[in-house]
């Protein structure tokens, strides 16, 4: 599953960074290490994993072999109620950047990781999305509850107050 930037610029307003975020279920053995092995001739990879507090817990790190630098963060899946119910929920896509169908969060899963991370252009990120989603299409029911989980309703409400009206 596509996440980070990558995925909130499907659902907001698209913002460039120079790496891409893709969780991977261990469910199948061995997994990340086979998807560094397969882009192991496009993708250098640390063989050191790391570990990232903010979004995901275990990850390898890769930076391209070729080009301007652009890093390939392969985070594995974990055991947080809403990380599972985020990748449980995830769903396809059709990526312009990419020419293809991608596995990405949902909206409202990208709107309660931004929030739940809660650095400042992950706010922006989430009022982005809430603004170009319309929170009539969205299951704000279940935002609200996740907000609640992870107490973060205070930065929901200041973000939807922070919405431009159009």
């Amino acid at each position: 599953m596509l996440t980070g930037t990558f995925a909130t610029s499907l659902y907001g307003i698209p913002r460039s960074t120079k790496d891409v975020d893709v969780v991977l279920d261990l469910a199948v053995g061995g997994i990340t290490g086979r998807v560094a092995a397969r882009l192991g001739q496009i993708v250098e990879f640390d063989r050191q994993v790391q570990f990232h507090t903010l979004p995901w817990g275990k990850r390898i790190v890769g930076v391209v072999r070729q080009g301007d630098p652009f890093k390939v963060e392969l985070f594995e899946l974990f055991d947080d109620p809403f990380v599972l119910s985020q990748f449980q929920r995830k769903r396809q896509l059709p990526s312009r950047q990419l020419g293809r169908v991608v596995w990405v969060p949902t909206a409202e899963d990208v709107i309660v990781q931004k929030l739940r991370w809660g650095r400042s252009k992950d706010l922006d990120d989430a009022r982005d999305v809430l603004a170009m989603q319309d929170t009539e299409s969205l299951d704000m029911a279940y935002i609200e509850n996740w907000c609640a989980k992870h107490n973060t309703t205070d930065r929901l409400r200041a973000t939807l107050a922070g919405i431009p009206p159009l």
